[in-house]
């Protein structure tokens, strides 16, 4: 009988025993990418794709690339120098970016009305999230616009970059300066605290003595202007600083001025672009580099740091705030912002129409024409002296000359506007400045028309190449007999008759003897354009000499037609 218990026969070709399940592997971070990228979605964003390390795919970076199309494709060696360009044009448009994000995220809580507007600002500071940080880096990207925007002028002007074919990109950058200046201006109103609606005030004022379109301007009877339908109350819509005139700058703020700023940074870049880069090369026969990667990594490190540096400003440093704003409490001093305090300091020696609308005119006038005046054909592409002595050394003396005017009213002008050294105390009580005194109409026409015809004429009349040497030493002598006089029957103070003097000497170098090495060759055309700003310029030399140094405050007075100069 079979036993039903005994186990079943060994099978002679026995199943393999099953092999152990493989490890599963972790994906890359190139298959990841090849993942990512190797479908139709990516390939219609981003065109040329898979990307190779060649020459033709770095060219075609650049040139479909939104934000760097605007480059060439290869820049020669001395343009990805630092010390070159500093950045300073891209950086420019970094904090118009930088502002034109934080700009718009601080609307979401502003409201302009003079019931609301300071009661936000305080809301900022204490009830919204990081309200105080976003309004912090709007001002003080603010401030770095106009500062940087300032030194890619100087930097353009002095390689050369503004010449054949960039003339009249150099001009349309100086209305963009010119921009940027006024849309921080009309920012400055917007916290409606004391500090915001004195400086406008101020500002505004100007606008006031505007020839035939300001009520306290020369010729503004022709025109029958009165303080209520002059250029000032169109600007403040009222006659003083009020509910209108924060929503006219409101607008003009957020709207229009950032509108046209932008169109004319899409055509200064276009025409960069055009009119090709400026750097020259350093060996007539070198290779130029890619822009992708060595001039597109250097501008991203120099951004990343622009944005650490103001990150860190906004944290460490609060925008000011001050109390709220009060039309019958004047502050003493009462001062515009420190970009427009050197038009304030020339209030002292000018009338307003002179220093808040003639001067300014002739400087942004005189800045677009510089192109078309020099026809120095050197110095293009890098930095020289040596080949563009008289325009970098006047360009040069105007620029320290305004800087000069805004130290001056940042830190010597005190209560009052009384004169007070940077370490003086403004709690101890100044005496007011002596009487002054005007020439006689007579010999104020014959002075300016003296000055005029001598200015324009002596540089030409003079042929030849003076010593300079020996024209310093004969100013020298003429000006201690000066001096003598001065003392001895004028009874000047002695620190009077030294600025009259180094005022006068600068006259003197700038106004005559540049001219007369540097213009003599130009055609009548440009020289009479060139030396007549020239002229310009020394006469505000001349005239604080006059003011500070011997208490003259016109040279020429005309009441009834409402003149003074």
């Amino acid at each position: 009988m079979a036993d039903n218990n005994a186990p079943a026969p060994a099978s002679p070709n026995p199943a393999p025993a099953p092999a152990a399940a493989a490890k599963p592997t972790l994906p890359t971070v190139d298959d990841l990418m090849k993942e990512a990228t190797n479908n139709q979605l990516w390939k219609s964003m981003f065109r040329n794709w898979p990307w190779q390390d060649t020459a033709r795919h770095r060219a075609r970076h650049i040139v479909d690339n939104l934000w760097l199309h605007l480059h060439p494709t290869k820049v020669r060696p001395r343009a990805l120098e630092i010390t070159f360009t500093w950045g300073l044009g891209g950086l420019s448009f970094l904090l118009y970016l930088i502002l034109t994000v934080t700009g718009v995220l601080l609307m979401f809580y502003y409201r302009p009305t003079v019931e609301l507007a300071y009661q936000d600002m305080k809301d900022l500071e204490f009830a919204v999230s990081f309200g105080i940080f976003l309004r912090n880096c709007h001002r003080w990207a603010a401030h770095g616009m106009v500062t940087i925007v300032i030194l890619h002028m100087i930097r353009v002007f002095l390689t050369g970059s503004y010449k054949k074919p960039r003339e009249f990109n150099w001009g349309v950058g100086v209305i963009l300066l010119t921009l940027t200046l006024f849309l921080s201006f009309t920012g400055y109103l917007l916290p409606w605290d004391q500090l915001a609606i004195w400086a406008v005030t101020v500002g505004t004022n100007m606008a006031g003595a505007t020839p035939l379109l300001g009520n306290e301007g020369p010729f503004a009877n022709l025109l029958g202007m009165t303080i209520s339908n002059d250029v000032r109350f169109v600007l403040l819509g009222g006659t003083t600083v009020g509910a209108n005139t924060l929503l006219r700058f409101y607008v003009m703020h957020c709207v229009l001025v950032p509108l046209v700023t932008g169109a004319l940074i899409m055509l200064h870049f276009w025409r960069v672009r055009k009119d090709s880069f400026s750097a020259a090369p350093r060996d007539p026969n070198e290779d130029k580099l890619d822009v992708w990667p060595h001039l597109v990594v250097r501008e991203y490190l120099m951004a990343a740091a622009c944005i650490a540096f103001f990150f860190f400003v906004s944290v460490a440093f609060d925008a000011p705030l001050e109390e709220l704003a009060n039309p019958n409490v004047t502050p003493n001093p009462s001062k515009a912002p420190w970009y427009f305090l050197g038009l304030q300091e020339l209030l002292v020696y000018f009338d307003p129409w002179i220093a808040g609308v003639l001067l300014p005119g002739l400087i942004i006038k005189g800045l677009c024409a510089i192109p078309y005046l020099d026809t120095n054909p050197k110095g293009v592409g890098y930095y020289t002296w040596k080949e563009r002595p008289f325009a970098n050394a006047i360009f040069m003396f105007g620029i320290a000359m305004w800087f000069i005017l805004i130290f001056i009213g940042v830190y010597c002008r005190g209560p009052n506007y009384f004169w007070y050294w940077p370490w003086e105390n403004w709690l101890v009580h100044k005496p007011p400045p002596g009487a002054t005194w005007s020439f006689p109409v007579w010999a104020g026409l014959l002075s300016l028309g003296g000055y005029g015809v001598l200015g324009m004429a002596l540089p030409k009349v003079f042929s030849g190449d003076i010593d300079w040497k020996k024209a310093n030493w004969g100013y020298g002598v003429f000006f201690l007999v000066l001096a003598a006089a001065m003392k001895l029957y004028g009874g000047i103070e002695a620190w009077r008759i030294v600025v009259v003097g180094i005022l006068g000497w600068m006259t003197f170098v700038f106004g005559f003897l540049y001219p007369q090495k540097h213009l003599k060759e130009l055609d009548f055309t440009r020289y009479s354009v060139t030396q007549s700003l020239n002229l310009t310029m020394m006469a505000v030399l001349i005239k604080m000499g006059l003011r500070l140094g011997l208490d003259i405050k016109y040279v020429l007075t005309l009441p009834q037609f409402n003149l003074n100069v």
